[in-house]
């Protein structure tokens, strides 16, 4: 770990300890040492740039969530230290929706979701961040859809105008980290098989994944069997039958006492021109951005399928796209 503090054990324990400690131990002030001055920081529903702005949002996050717990469940990454290093964290969040913010006036109710975030690290810092929340998951267990939080959102924003943007190639800005993952074994065929089903091949669902194989996505569903990856897949394609997808980021990591592991971060940029998992077809331009992570294995010897997986997008961030461009407010 050259360059960084020798109280982390590893990469893994840098990511996970520091996220403990901002967040849960409140050394907030703490960003100002991990976190690059000028970071860009992309959620599916903005882009922040610098420091002093990220502090500011987690402060408000944890005003309005003053329990929040993030529970490192993986981290998956690519790079040295000489070179600067990228995670895939995989965290499970724990919250009570105890006072009034983005999400509403304060409901009291208990909420668990998930987060996938990349992250760019180098010299104890990091400096370059994509980070998605299951917000399908938060809005439901407040007592919003997804959609009617979007239009609710863009209102108390000012409206389409005067609203925050949400992420797309316009808004987007480039920042230093400028690789693209490893040439391990488990991306590659992790990256293969989900280009595969973007080009319609969804036979591979059958042919790739465990028949038992248990998935995770949006909303904070969890599905088991080839039905649960088929909906889930054929859904979102067939929403952006031409939308072009495009791989970002390939990771696959082989470590003692984890089964073989992947994580892509993928988009999909184009028109809602199909039925599927946005209703009617509004013709709206969308960019999804999407983090994926899959666990690998030989249940039968010979046999390797992709046995549990885990997807986000902010289903929130595209609607608010759509209703922004159709006036449906």
């Amino acid at each position: 770990m050259k360059g960084f503090s020798n109280h982390f054990k590893d990469f893994p324990d840098y990511i996970i300890g520091i996220t403990k400690e901002i967040w849960e131990d409140r050394g907030i002030a703490t960003l100002h040492h991990y976190y690059s001055p000028d970071i860009v920081v992309r959620s599916p529903a903005s882009v922040v740039i610098g420091n002093e702005k990220v502090i500011g949002a987690t402060m408000a996050t944890l005003a309005e969530f003053p329990d929040r717990q993030l529970l490192g469940e993986d981290v998956i990454w690519s790079g040295t230290p000489d070179e600067g290093m990228l995670s895939s964290h995989r965290i499970i969040s724990t919250a009570t929706h105890a006072h009034d913010g983005v999400y509403g006036a304060a409901s009291g109710k208990k909420l668990r979701y998930r987060i996938l975030a990349d992250c760019h690290a180098i010299d104890n810092q990091i400096n370059d961040e994509w980070l998605i929340r299951d917000q399908t998951a938060i809005v439901r267990q407040i007592g919003w859809e997804a959609k009617d939080f979007a239009r609710d959102l863009i209102a108390r924003e000012g409206g389409p105008e005067r609203c925050v943007q949400p992420l797309t190639p316009k808004t987007d800005k480039v920042g230093p980290y400028k690789g693209s993952g490893n040439e391990n074994e488990w991306g590659q065929r992790h990256a293969a098989l989900l280009t595969g089903m973007m080009n319609a091949d969804m036979r591979l669902i059958e042919q790739s994944y465990d028949r038992a194989v248990t998935s995770h996505y949006p909303g904070g569903e969890t599905g088991h069997g080839w039905g649960a990856v088929d909906e889930f897949w054929m859904g979102l394609r067939a929403a952006f039958p031409c939308a072009e997808f495009k791989i970002d980021h390939v990771i696959g990591r082989d470590d003692p006492n984890m089964p073989p592991r992947s994580a892509l971060r993928w988009s999909l940029h184009g028109k809602h021109t199909g039925w599927g998992a946005f209703g009617v077809p509004t013709g709206a331009e969308v960019y999804l951005l999407g983090i994926s992570q899959a666990e690998w294995g030989e249940l039968v010897g010979g046999d390797i399928r992709l046995r549990r997986e885990w997807t986000l997008f902010d289903e929130t961030a595209v609607w608010k796209q759509i209703l922004m461009q159709t006036g449906d407010l």
